[in-house]
């Protein structure tokens, strides 16, 4: 994976804690977010994860042009700034997880292995400001009224339920009972129904439609 933020000492300890997770590999680090998406040309890497403040070229800029250009990354985004506006546009940019600095270490293992593994992930601190603005329309941002998840197969339903608890594909799949080339199908499905993105603008839609809420979700 790759680590960008504009400050060192940063960077060394989001190194170190990276470090104790033998199943992690940090492959390179940015200073800003131009040298972030050119290291993600050039690495490759499953995950990058992104500061929001940098110079040149701020985090959720970088987010957007690598989920436009490079969308075999995953981005994440590990910042200071947990407000709505911030939280909102990196999800709408195509930020698959949002994680802050001030969070336990080992939410940050987490995530990266949910987002690598095809996931979403979102702090619990993050993710209750993300339901509670949702509840007040703080947070829409286009996200698809309940009448689009209501043209959803009743299949599609139960994947985007899942989705929207952060399962991967193959939790979903090992969930329903499906092969993970079907569930693929079926968000991609999901995602050209509902017109989003990604799957965390998908995530959001299930919250707000109240499927995340049914019992055996």
């Amino acid at each position: 994976m790759l680590v960008a933020d504009d400050e060192a000492m940063v960077r060394a300890g989001v190194r170190a804690i990276l470090a104790r997770d033998p199943g992690i590999e940090v492959v390179g680090e940015a200073a800003d977010g131009h040298e972030a998406v050119d290291a993600v040309r050039r690495l490759r890497p499953a995950v990058a994860l992104l500061d929001i403040q940098m110079p040149r070229l701020d985090g959720i800029a970088a987010a957007a042009r690598i989920h436009r250009e490079l969308p075999g990354t995953a981005v994440i985004m590990l910042t200071t700034f947990g407000e709505d506006e911030f939280i909102g546009r990196a999800l709408r940019e195509g930020a698959s997880g949002f994680l802050l600095k001030a969070d336990d270490p080992r939410e940050l293992l987490t995530g990266v292995h949910a987002v690598a593994a095809g996931g979403a992930y979102l702090s619990p601190r993050v993710a209750a400001r993300v339901i509670a603005g949702l509840r007040t329309g703080r947070m829409a941002g286009g996200t698809p009224p309940r009448a689009a998840v209501e043209r959803l197969t009743e299949r599609e339903n139960e994947v985007l339920a899942l989705l929207g608890i952060g399962l991967s594909n193959a939790e979903i799949a090992s969930r329903l009972r499906l092969v993970e080339g079907t569930v693929k199908a079926h968000v991609s499905a999901i995602l050209g129904k509902l017109g989003v993105r990604n799957r965390v603008e998908a995530a959001l839609a299930a919250h707000e439609a109240g499927l995340t809420e049914k019992p055996g979700s």
